[in-house]
């Protein structure tokens, strides 16, 4: 099976590439870096995404990741600044997100 990807994001833990983002037909997918995995003292990003070679798959955004979305303010600035339909969270992620407070940050990748 073919899988189209839109948008997808580079996926960093202190500044070392971890993995990929990617949003497709189907929804989202998360895989970890080889080289990330390999590092045994690199931690999974998050709980809910342990270190594994299999991609994660979901129909809806990552919990994780939606929970690095600026909120209030914050979000409205994105809103306002960067004319991004606040309804489009995973575009907000690859937007906004490429410095979070914590040690995760996505970068997005334009094709």
């Amino acid at each position: 099976m073919v899988i189209q990807m839109s948008r997808k994001g580079k996926v960093y833990y202190r500044d070392v590439l971890a993995g990929i983002i990617f949003e497709s037909e189907n929804g989202y997918i998360f895989q970890y870096n080889e080289s990330y995995l390999e590092n045994k003292n690199y931690p999974a990003i998050s709980f809910t995404l342990p270190k594994q070679k299999k991609e994660f798959q979901s129909k809806t955004l990552f919990p994780f990741f939606d929970g690095l979305i600026p909120e209030g303010w914050l979000l409205n600035l994105t809103h306002n600044f960067w004319k991004i339909n606040r309804k489009d969270r995973f575009g907000i992620l690859l937007t906004a997100c490429e410095d979070c407070i914590g040690a995760v940050g996505v970068v997005g990748e334009i094709e």
